[in-house]
């Protein structure tokens, strides 16, 4: 490689680029291979040309291998990624089959050139694994199980408009780390028949195994499981009651949860993620000590999972929280993976990826220049919809954490095919991960991650977003029942009620409350802030929200204590009030309907008894609003530049009142104003017309002046899907994981889950969560970080579970407000939700009676211990057998009613009320009931050794200590 090539520093490399631009074709120094230099893009920015062949198509560079050597398991070094549009044979033209009453497609294979499976109408999603390049359906009950050795197709295709928030169909393309070139091929092709039959519709995703988008993880709950090697002809993806089995999994993730088969040793555990040993009958989920209790409960709704699809319900499931607690479950774990030496490693450095770094967004304009292919850097961020051409394709680059590519309804059928190999190239070149994710989208079928990624977004198609009559609604009065009884209702219109409800309001006087005169409730100061307490019931229960306003001219220490005093008040309702953060100039209406469009911001800071701070002689007020939802008057610089012709103005002089009328205004306008008026000023008024003044009009504004006179155009209204997150912190970074498709059962107690609707940020949290106190500055952090350059002024709405107004919860497709009355905590899962254990119980003793040889394994961490366990294949799973490799063997059976673990029973003389010192030899104390045969503890317990253990463990307890077996 020559001088300069490859291997200037990543700050000599951003000078090189800002100064020219770069053609695909030669080497850009450190960003991969097949760059030339140029002088400026017909744009003037920086630009990358493909060569060769009429779309550059012939000197693309390869694809790498989606997992290159060193880079964890991967590929062989000649099996590269594919191009998807590489047909490896010939397809007729496809045809989706679907529609109403069709039964779900039969588990046949489908070849590459016999068209394309049936779509059943009656399911969301659907999942093809490809085998022998054929598409082969997946059963419902294995979807989330993937093979590393293959490739995978996933459809979702949304049924209900209101459930997905109005989604369109996402179409993935799934690559194990382990698939081949061939498997890579086919699937891509697929994906393209698929996207044909479905009308070029569907947004595509790229999807690399442990680098799936939030999208794809979102459809399998409780979260994925990565099997090794490939699916054998002969075999199904999940054998129900299928006990021979040994793994260990390795689970990992917040909301988004997937388990990996990884090496059955403790050189694969660490401190920080979830293990779960896997016996067949026998499954022990082990926490590292530094594992978040959200994390645990994820892991054991994981573990359950496992156990209902695998296990048809019947392994028992033990938890290590505690290894000195857990002793009885440690000896299995050491039975199978020895003895550990030495202390557990942290775990590996969490690569999820901060807002910050999501927030640079590049925008790449993809043109032909003669025969080559040119990229051109076209805006950073905050992008505008119109830079979107239809006629053209653009490639959007999210801080290299996600690649997304826009194509026009124009642009050219070869371009489209060729958009994942172009995407492809453009990480190459850039130097990105192989890993990283594409997303596709189609001119007016866009994703809402990638809508959002711009200021704003007008449908070109424009939404009926009118529920019932919406504008006619707000405009009169409004109906509680029906605003309580439809709460989606009450989402899109942000309000929980008709204002009709109770108001107190307070102002933040030397960092303390001081509560307002009634008449002045809507006579708020700039450099104050105020608390608005408002308390109104819904269906015979009462509700509170507590508005927290802050003016523009208000201190940081009366900031805080505005917020200190909000926790106060917090506490004194125990915990029940909905907090909304208001920034003056962008209230809901909900803020201006209880105040009944009578909100005035005075200029200055209001001293004690309302003497305002400093006083001025002259004041102007701009009128906006045609009703109590939407009017609010602010005071402006009395100077005539501050007029509008648009809007209504009211002059206040020592002497007179003047209500000016623009040109422009409405009748709803000027009839609001005048009630403005009335409650404001007692002064003399006189109405005035644009271009009929007085000169004493002039005289008291300093004079005329310029100001706007041209029609204001209407605001477009952004068409912006409702987002959800779950928040965390990453080394003091906000990490958000979005929940596509979201549901009130993605909302746990544990969770800080952040709701956009982009005219609103809800904050919920979580009864049992911990990071309260941060929530507030995470939604500012969100704002403040969003690509789209959003409002600081945006409303944060802070609710707390089983708090939720019905503007929250109408952004959910269903709604059960008793849902968290009787839900287990983790804990109580743990304690007594899991059911009887006799097969761990029984399985320690034998291990107590066992000698344990303990002989040193070469490549270890430890010695292991030479036993295995072995479960029944029978689907019974009635029997677990214990095998020493080593010297001798011992063997038990074991049935679901316990049986002893020392050769025949013992008599109960031997076992009742003796101390644990005066038991015969092998006899487990804390399980002295074991040993007994099955004739004495039906005669003793009146039951049967089965019933016994179906029992809770506090009740098998109490009956030991009553009968001399505690």
């Amino acid at each position: 490689m020559g001088e300069g090539e490859g291997n200037l520093s990543e700050k000599e490399l951003g000078v090189r680029e800002r100064r020219g631009s770069w053609a695909v074709g030669s080497e850009p120094p450190g960003r991969g291979r097949g760059f030339q230099k140029e002088g400026g893009g017909a744009l003037g920015g920086r630009a990358w040309q493909f060569r060769g062949g009429p779309l550059g198509r012939e000197a693309l560079p390869a694809p790498a291998p989606l997992h290159p050597k060193g880079e964890g398991d991967c590929l062989g070094e000649k099996e590269v990624l594919r191009d998807p549009c590489e047909n490896p044979s010939p397809a007729p033209e496809p045809s989706l089959r679907g529609g109403e009453g069709l039964r779900p497609p039969e588990p046949t294979r489908m070849d590459i050139n016999k068209g394309l499976p049936a779509i059943a109408s009656h399911r969301d999603l659907h999942v093809w694994i490809i085998e022998n390049q054929r598409m082969v359906p997946v059963p419902e009950r294995a979807y989330g199980n993937f093979f590393e050795e293959h490739c995978y197709i996933v459809l979702h295709v949304p049924r209900s408009l209101k459930a997905t928030q109005g989604a369109s169909s996402d179409l993935h393309y799934w690559v194990g780390k382990e698939a081949d070139a061939a498997a890579q091929g086919s699937a891509g092709a697929f994906v393209q028949h698929l996207l044909e039959a479905l009308g070029g519709a569907a947004v595509q995703h790229r999807e690399a195994q442990g680098h799936e988008s939030h999208c794809f993880r979102s459809y399998f709950r409780p979260g994925v499981l990565y099997r090794k090697g490939g699916l054998d002809s002969a075999l199904k993806h999940v054998e129900t009651n299928m006990y021979n089995i040994q793994r260990l999994l390795h689970i990992q993730g917040r909301k988004h949860v997937s388990a990996t088969e990884v090496e059955l040793s403790w050189n694969s555990f660490n401190k920080s993620d979830i293990f779960l040993l896997d016996l067949g009958k026998i499954m022990i989920q082990w926490n590292g000590p530094e594992t978040s209790i959200s994390e645990k409960a994820r892991g054991l709704a994981l573990t359950c999972s496992l156990q209902d699809r695998e296990r048809g319900g019947r392994a028992q499931i033990g938890v290590v929280d505690d290894e000195v607690k857990a002793t009885d479950l440690m000896r299995i774990m050491e039975a199978v993976l020895g003895c550990r030496v030495g202390n557990l490693p942290a775990s590996m450095p969490n690569k999820s990826i901060n807002q910050l770094q999501k927030a640079s967004v590049r925008l790449y304009h993809v043109c032909e220049k003669e025969e080559d292919l040119v990229i051109q850097e076209l805006a950073t961020c905050p992008l505008t919809q119109d830079l979107l051409r239809e006629e053209d394709y653009y490639i959007l680059d999210q801080g290299g954490s996600k690649i997304y590519v826009w194509q026009g309804r124009m642009s050219g059928l070869q371009e489209k095919k060729a958009a994942f190999s172009r995407a492809l190239a453009f990480i190459q070149a850039k130097g990105y991960p192989t890993y990283t994710n594409v997303e596709v989208v189609n001119d007016g079928a866009e994703s809402a991650a990638f809508k959002q990624l711009f200021r704003a977004w007008s449908a070109k198609k424009p939404e009926n977003r009118n529920l019932h009559g919406m504008s006619e609604l707000i405009r009169g009065r409004l109906d509680v029942g029906e605003l309580h009884s439809q709460p989606e209702l009450a989402a899109q219109l942000r309000m929980v009620d008709d204002a009709s409800g109770q108001v107190e309001v307070w102002c933040i006087q030397d960092l303390c409350r001081q509560p307002m005169d009634p008449k002045h409730h809507g006579q708020l100061y700039a450099g104050n802030c105020y608390l608005v307490l408002y308390t109104y019931q819904k269906m015979g229960r009462v509700q509170y929200i507590l508005y927290l306003w802050q003016g523009h001219q208000a201190t940081t220490s009366e900031i805080k204590a505005l917020n200190c005093n909000a926790e106060e008040l917090d506490l004194m309702y125990h915990g029940a009030l909905v907090r909304e953060h208001v920034t003056m100039g962008s209230e809901p209406p909900h803020f201006l309907a209880i105040l009944q469009g009578q909100l005035v911001v005075f200029q200055g800071r209001m001293g004690h008894n309302r003497k305002e701070l400093p006083a001025s002689a002259m004041r102007l007020f701009h009128v906006q609003g045609t009703d109590i939802y939407n009017t609010k008057t602010m005071e402006v610089p009395a100077r005539a530049s501050a007029l509008n012709s648009n809007d209504v103005f009211l002059l206040v002089t020592a002497s007179i009142c003047y209500l000016w009328f623009g040109k422009g205004c409405s009748g709803d306008q000027r009839e609001m104003a005048r009630t403005v008026v009335t409650a404001m000023s007692g002064e003399t008024k006189e109405t005035v017309l644009e271009g009929q003044e007085p000169p004493c009009f002039w005289e008291a504004l300093g004079g005329r002046a310029p100001y706007p006179s041209n029609k204001r155009l209407p605001e477009d209204v952004s068409s912006f899907q409702p987002r959800l997150f779950e928040c965390s912190s990453q080394m003091g970074q906000l990490v958000l994981t979005e929940v596509v498709f979201f549901s009130q059962e993605d909302l746990d107690k544990y969770d800080i889950m952040l709701l956009d609707t982009w005219q609103e940020i809800f904050l919920w949290l979580g009864e049992a969560a911990s990071g309260w106190k941060e929530a507030v500055t995470w939604g500012q952090e969100y704002l403040k970080t969003h690509p789209a350059g959003r409002s600081l002024a945006t409303p944060i709405v802070v609710i707390k579970q089983g708090h939720e107004p019905p503007t929250f919860t109408g952004w959910f497709f269903t709604w059960d407000p008793y849902k968290w009355t009787n839900n287990q905590s983790y804990e109580e899962v743990v304690d007594g939700g899991l059911g009887a254990k006799p097969a761990i119980f029984e399985l320690t003793a034998e291990l107590n009676n066992f000698q344990l040889s303990r002989v040193p394994s070469h490549g270890r961490a430890g010695p292991l211990s030479p036993r295995t366990l072995k479960g029944s294949q029978d689907g019974s799973g009635n029997e677990l057998q214990l095998d020493s490799k080593g010297g001798g063997t011992s063997t038990s059976s074991y049935h679901s009613s316990p049986k002893p673990t020392i050769k025949g029973s013992l008599p109960r003389e031997q076992l009742m009320h003796q101390a644990a010192e005066d038991l015969p030899e092998g006899v487990d104390p804390a399980h002295k009931e074991f040993y007994l045969s099955d004739s004495d503890f039906q005669d003793i317990f009146g039951k049967s050794k089965e019933e016994f253990y179906s029992m809770a463990k506090w009740r098998q307890q109490q009956e030991k200590k009553q009968l001399g077996f505690f």
